[in-house]
């Protein structure tokens, strides 16, 4: 008589295979316990991790104190020592944080305070001294941050995947989470080839973790709306005018750093991202649209406050999307030299940006245990993951660390520490 398949058992199961689910996975492994990966696409790192600038962040940006600036400054040097450790291509190249006009000075002189409150070392420059670094550029004022570097995220996300499989860890791809389901003693990952059971659940579902949050019976309190950012990719004319990375000053009202020129890893030189709201939450172009998503999209009330409050701002972005000669008038604010000639369509990627119910744009990394979200008992435990968009590639492995420690109350060295 044959028995019932057995359902496989894991210390920690981790939904999402980008590199904050790897880099969780990873942490997990290193303790000894048993975990495995399950991510719904063919291949890892497909959608926020492998189609960003692949930027390393210094963790300038972020308000003090809060996990993104902690996080960041910390994932900043530990992916660098990553990547010399296991040999992939990166390079601490640094970057310019230029003011174009007067009105940025003081969103700049802010910059300069939290990096110094962060620990983040960033030098003001007149122009000249930003010519000193980038020949082609132009400004009034620059910051210069010798930190911030480049590498590429997918190949980092890859490396994890293979040492989790190597400390005995198991990765699941093409295998799709429906639900999550607490139970007394244990978690039932739900998928469309059959249950895992956890012991503890770790939920980094990016674009689509608002949605397995309501499945598993958890309001997250938060709603995804896909934000895309297109790139567009320099000629070698216009290539010669970029030596590293270019960037703007912020805008404080948004999470976006704004387009900026990187040279990546490759020698390719780019700009972007913008950021369109995409018609699909997978909406990587004008012509991927979900009308079902859309719909939730645009009738969401904190969608609509959004819209109310920065219309301008977004007719901006669509227009830049649209014409080639809007986007080059945004690069030649900092790249004069640069024409619409130059430009050539380079790919998208898509931000996962978790926005409340108000209107307000989440701004940090959220961790939330479903236990807080809506009770219960039990010792099963599940912690999502509700907004992770960047740095999080830059802080993926302090992250992973910080959710191990929130799971099992395991504090891990940084990688390569003594």
């Amino acid at each position: 008589m044959t028995g019932l398949p057995v359902t496989p058992r894991f210390d920690v199961v981790v939904v999402g295979g980008g590199i904050v689910g790897l880099a969780t996975a990873h942490a997990v492994a290193r303790t000894g316990r048993s975990v495995a990966v399950v991510e719904r696409e063919s291949a890892l790192a497909k959608h926020q991790t492998g189609n960003n600038s692949n930027v390393i962040h210094s963790g300038l940006y972020y308000a003090p104190g809060g996990l993104k600036a902690r996080l960041a400054v910390a994932g900043c040097a530990e992916t660098v020592a990553f990547c010399r450790e296991h040999d992939l291509p990166h390079k601490v190249c640094g970057k310019l944080v230029v003011a174009t006009h007067p009105t940025e000075l003081p969103r700049m002189a802010e910059l300069a305070r939290r990096g110094k409150a962060n620990g983040v070392e960033a030098h003001e420059l007149d122009p000249a001294g930003m010519r000193e670094h980038e020949p082609h550029v132009r400004g009034i004022a620059a910051l210069h941050v010798p930190s911030t570097g480049i590498c590429d995220f997918r190949l980092v996300a890859e490396k994890l995947g293979e040492l989790v499989a190597k400390e005995g860890g198991e990765i699941h791809l093409g295998r799709t989470v429906h639900s999550i389901a607490r139970r007394a003693s244990d978690v039932v990952v739900r998928t469309d080839s059959g249950d895992l059971i956890g012991t503890q659940v770790v939920a980094c579902a990016g674009l689509r973790c608002d949605e397995l949050a309501k499945a598993s019976g958890a309001d997250p309190g938060i709603r995804i709306i896909p934000f895309r950012g297109e790139y567009s990719g320099f000629g070698n004319r216009a290539a010669d005018l970029v030596k590293g990375l270019i960037y703007p000053v912020p805008d404080p009202a948004f999470p976006f750093l704004g387009v900026h020129a990187t040279r990546g890893i490759d020698g390719h030189v780019h700009a972007g991202p913008n950021a369109v709201l995409a018609m699909a939450r997978e909406g990587y172009s004008w012509g991927t649209v979900k009308p079902k998503e859309l719909l939730g999209t645009l009738t969401y009330p904190g969608m609509l406050r959004v819209a109310r409050t920065h219309w301008r701002y977004g007719i901006g972005e669509v227009h830049r999307s649209l014409s080639k000669a809007a986007m080059v008038r945004e690069i030649q604010r900092m790249l004069p030299d640069v024409r619409a000639e130059d430009l050539h369509p380079a790919g998208a990627g898509v931000r996962a940006q978790a926005v409340r119910a108000d209107g307000t744009l989440v701004d940090d990394f959220l961790f939330v245990d479903q236990a807080n979200i809506n009770g219960g008992s039990g010792a099963g435990s599940v912690l999502h993951v509700l907004n992770a968009p960047s740095p999080a590639a830059t802080a993926a492995l302090p992250i992973g660390r910080e959710i191990l420690m929130r799971l099992t109350g395991d504090s891990l060295p940084p990688l390569g520490a003594a």
